[in-house]
């Protein structure tokens, strides 16, 4: 099978399992983003992926094979460390053509693959100026190039854009993305930074507690998240407590139809984006509630909701503005084809 794939990958640091039973599958030519908080375990699998640290148990296959125990330098895999580990004496075209002169390969090899290199990064004509006289973005762009100048199968990137200011960070966002599909190579990102990895990946990967909580599209990982954790740190959203009592399903203890707990339980949380919140006036088959505050963000507006003791957020166009007023009782509308019940 072409790809990359985990199977059941565990790594433990004495008592503790910074990777719990990674099972994951790349198909060739997909980019994909390993996404968590600090300290989730996404760039130790990274690494074990690499070679730098081996698993405690499980194994990667790699094109079919087993590479578990083969040592980085056989894996034919590129890498873009966070600190970018460039050379500061070696100029850029000395720095691209680095990983080719220690495989031996000869000068005039070397200067031909560093000029395809150089004018696909946007970087022509600089391979004689220091590394140290580069931008941030310029010496993220050279990072890249010397990580694919042995044209990798597998090109792996911890945090590359972390130390980068936000307008450049959007900017190599597109600029690595574009150049992803120009190559077809399979990649692998590690991030802390939704709005990166929601934009990049063909796949997400959410990572907690060393666990993958769910691996899917942009557009799935966001709209069907598989549990609470995903779902609150996935974008924002309104988490509401589900009940069933005597027959009837109530929301923050408010009947409403539509929605029902997952199969044997009678409590679940009901995740509903707030643009997908719709405030009318009060009424049968919705929650009721008082408004608290409203923020006009230009582009957008936030209306917060008091129902029954909790917080509601909608968020609305301009052309659709609710019009509400602070201390008003308003219905709040939630639509069953866009909320997603969740296990307690």
């Amino acid at each position: 099978m072409s790809g990359l794939t985990l199977n059941a990958v565990t790594k433990q640091f004495g008592p503790f399992t910074a990777v719990d039973q990674a099972q994951l599958s790349v198909p060739e030519g997909r980019f994909v983003c390993l996404l968590g908080p600090s300290g989730c375990g996404k760039t130790t699998l990274l690494r074990m992926i690499a070679g730098l640290e081996q698993p405690s148990t499980g194994s990667i296959v790699l094109d079919g094979v087993d590479i578990t125990a083969l040592p980085t330098h056989k894996r034919n895999l590129g890498m873009v460390f966070q600190s970018l580990a460039l050379f500061p004496h070696l100029t850029v075209g000395e720095n691209i053509a680095y990983p080719l002169r220690i495989r031996g390969i000869g000068r005039e090899e070397q200067a031909k693959r560093v000029e395809g290199l150089l004018d696909m990064i946007h970087l022509t004509g600089y391979a004689d100026r220091p590394v140290t006289k580069l931008s941030g973005g310029q010496r993220q762009r050279v990072a890249i190039a010397r990580a694919l100048a042995i044209s990798p199968k597998l090109f792996l990137l911890d945090e590359p854009l972390s130390a980068l200011d936000a307008k450049l960070r959007e900017a190599m966002q597109v600029e690595l993305r574009k150049l992803q599909q120009q190559l077809g190579i399979t990649t692998i990102v590690v991030t802390h930074d939704q709005r990166e990895a929601m934009t990049m990946a063909d796949t997400v990967v959410v990572m907690n507690g060393g666990k993958i909580r769910q691996a899917a599209s942009p557009i799935e990982i966001y709209r069907k998240p598989a549990d609470r954790f995903v779902a609150d740190f996935i974008g924002s959203t309104n988490l509401l407590p589900l009940t069933v009592e005597g027959g009837r399903t109530l929301v923050l203890g408010q009947a409403v139809a539509g929605f029902a707990p997952p199969a044997g339980q009678s409590t679940a949380s009901l995740s509903v984006r707030p643009e997908d919140i719709h405030l009318s006036a009060p009424g049968e088959g919705r929650l009721t509630g008082r408004v608290t505050f409203i923020r006009d963000l230009g582009g957008t507006i936030e209306t917060f909701v008091d129902v029954a003791g909790a917080e509601v957020v909608a968020v609305s166009t301009p052309r659709e503005r609710p019009m509400v007023s602070v201390g008003q009782e308003v219905g709040v509308v939630i639509d069953p084809a866009t909320a997603v019940v969740l296990a307690a």
